[in-house]
């Protein structure tokens, strides 16, 4: 069977470089964070194509940074020992056993399979957690429990919000031509481990680097209002009004949460793309055709 590469003829490659190249010289040492996670990370031919994209960008001489999820490798896990995973308004519900689980995932597995991927395919990934330098600073994340008084909040564990992010580390790996690639766990104060949410830890992350966009991965086509369809640009009142109606609940609260705020706090732009696209990343950084929804922060 052919590729779909195959396919194309040598005019329309041509067709393609050129309608790429003026995105690789306005983004040109530009930093992009990338939220991956979903199918994007569980499909074998995704992994290879999201690989190749992050590679590509490095080479035409982007700087992409790499914050990933694990939910799908972390309920198998549990799941082998006996656990359920719990969630509360999007966020995993996290004892002491689970953030074990957590870390040997994320930090262990996920990680380097990622970035053996981008190395594999010609790239040079470093693999990092907030623990690593402390460069991600955290405290306890207690949730305010919905329509109760103000203080009533709910404990889910091992839950961190992020206090500090220390850019330097990003920063000596994009000048040495190597690409991040960032588990989610934070540091305490005290040497506690905090699991963090992969959209929170990837919006504020493009807020403390001054990206030039956060790229957020999903099993959708983006965001989709009530009667499902595609909204391709949405504005920070369209989205209260989602929320209040109920049209946008669960994990994607906090995705909507950290694209608001990252937008509102100088990333030039914040996208929610379908991960199940092939080679969705560079649709969405280097041609004129979109592949979801556009955060903007007015």
């Amino acid at each position: 069977m052919s590729s779909p590469s195959s396919t194309v003829t040598p005019a329309l490659k041509a067709e393609i470089l050129a309608e790429a190249l003026p995105y690789i010289r306005r983004f040109s040492h530009k930093t992009i964070v990338v939220k991956y996670g979903g199918n994007a990370m569980t499909d074998p031919h995704l992994k290879d194509c999201f690989a190749r994209d992050v590679v590509l960008l490095k080479l035409v001489g982007l700087n992409p940074v790499v914050v990933h999820g694990g939910g799908p490798q972390i309920e198998n896990l549990l799941a082998r020992v006996g656990k359920k995973g719990e969630f509360v308004q999007g966020m995993r519900v996290t004892d002491a056993e689970t953030m074990d689980v957590v870390e040997m995932v994320l930090g262990g597995q996920v990680n380097k399979e990622i970035v053996h991927l981008i190395n594999q395919n010609g790239g040079k990934a470093i693999g990092l957690t907030g623990k690593d330098a402390n460069f991600i600073r955290a405290r306890k994340l207690l949730i305010q429990k919905k329509d109760a008084p103000l203080g009533d909040v709910i404990d889910i564990g091992h839950v961190g919000e992020i206090i500090q992010i220390d850019p330097s580390p990003i920063a000596l790996l994009d000048q040495g031509d190597f690409i991040p690639v960032i588990a989610p766990i934070g540091a305490g104060e005290a040497g506690e481990t905090y699991n963090i949410n992969a959209d929170v830890v990837a919006g504020k992350l493009a807020e403390v680097l001054k990206a030039e966009k956060l790229v957020l991965l999903t099993n959708t086509p983006g965001v989709l209002d009530k009667a499902g369809n595609l909204l391709t640009g949405i504005t920070p009142v369209q989205i209260d009004e989602m929320v209040a109606d109920g049209t946008l609940s669960g994990g994607m609260l906090p995705k909507i949460s950290s694209a608001l705020e990252a937008a509102r706090n100088g990333v030039k732009s914040v996208h929610i793309i379908d991960g199940r696209v092939e080679h969705s990343l560079l649709l969405e950084i280097l041609t004129d055709h979109g592949v979801g929804t556009m955060i903007r922060s007015d």
